[in-house]
């Protein structure tokens, strides 16, 4: 049998109902985090997270304290541009749970905190690190020397001659038969069907390339293929994959050599399959697969 004393406060004491003391799914941090935040006094801008310093729950339990009690309606968070165009997150705390459109009410009556208001560090925006060196002006008096026409990255380097000035690369001349090597890679695979256009001409150069070096138009593509992956798997840059698998070249397979042809001398003659040493060559007069001599080993039937 338990037994129960209780004297009633005179001064300093909060009013909680049972519903947050006794809630099932509010951990000991999340109430204790809730009730301390309440009985702060009316006007007190103190932020969760010094609540929870101030209580003694370290930061993994914070979190997991915290995330409770906005899944039961408890606390409510929304960011706000407030004067200057500094971002701040206001935070609501209730003794009730509340849903979302009753907490946006409650919030948008309060007044965002101006420069001369005193806001909390969790609410007030982080100092930024001064970058290093003098700020500089950004030139604006001339065009970029270079216009980009293609919206595309990791182009390949022109050539540089040895006195300094750019040599533009010429096209290939299987330049024609590249663009319509690549222009059929969407009908090889629909992992292949939204190659942006802009990587077109990109593509075209690296399947240049290829034919350059000897490769067919079928080699190229189905050397594609073999680099997709399997089905099932979707290709979020197919550009970028097609870019990567022609990026270098593949050696030529070398061709299978011609089987091995008998000199004039041993034209017609056939090798023994009877009992030799070394391999016996013999010309048959007809179909027959034993030399004479082992014709003659082989005993005449009685």
């Amino acid at each position: 049998m338990i037994y129960r004393h209780f004297n009633a406060p005179s001064r300093a004491y909060s009013q909680f109902s049972h519903e947050i003391i006794r809630h099932p799914r509010l951990s000991a941090n999340a109430v204790r985090l809730l009730t301390w935040q309440l009985s702060l006094p009316q006007g007190a801008r103190e932020p969760l997270s010094r609540t929870a310093e101030r209580a003694r729950i370290g930061s993994c339990a914070f979190t997991r304290a915290k995330r409770q009690l906005m899944e039961e309606g408890f606390v409510h968070e929304r960011r706000v541009q407030g004067a200057g165009g500094h971002w701040m997150t206001q935070q609501l705390v209730s003794s009730t749970p509340l849903t979302s459109d009753e907490a946006i009410k409650l919030l948008s009556r309060t007044p965002a905190p101006t420069c001369t208001n005193r806001v909390s560090p969790q609410v007030a925006p982080s100092p930024r690190k001064p970058a290093a060196g003098q700020p500089t002006t950004p030139p604006a008096d001339r065009h970029p020397k270079k216009d980009p026409k293609e919206d595309t990255s990791n182009l390949p380097a022109e050539q540089t001659g040895e006195d300094g000035p750019a040599v533009s690369t010429p096209p290939s001349p299987r330049h024609e038969d590249a663009r319509a090597l690549v222009g059929a890679l969407p009908l090889l695979s629909p992992a292949l069907r939204h190659i942006p256009p802009a990587m077109r001409e990109e593509l075209t150069r690296l399947a240049a390339r290829w034919l350059d070096a000897g490769h067919t138009s079928t080699d190229v593509h189905e050397h594609i293929l073999r680099g997709l992956p399997g089905p099932g798997t979707s290709v979020h840059r197919p550009g970028g994959l097609v870019r990567y698998l022609l990026r270098d070249v593949a050696p030529l397979k070398a061709e299978p050599s011609p089987p091995p042809t008998l000199s004039a001398r041993l034209q017609g003659t056939r090798e023994c399959s009877g009992d030799h040493i070394q391999p016996m060559l013999f010309r048959p007069l007809a179909d027959e697969t034993l030399c004479s001599a082992c014709v003659s080993r082989v005993p005449a039937p009685s």
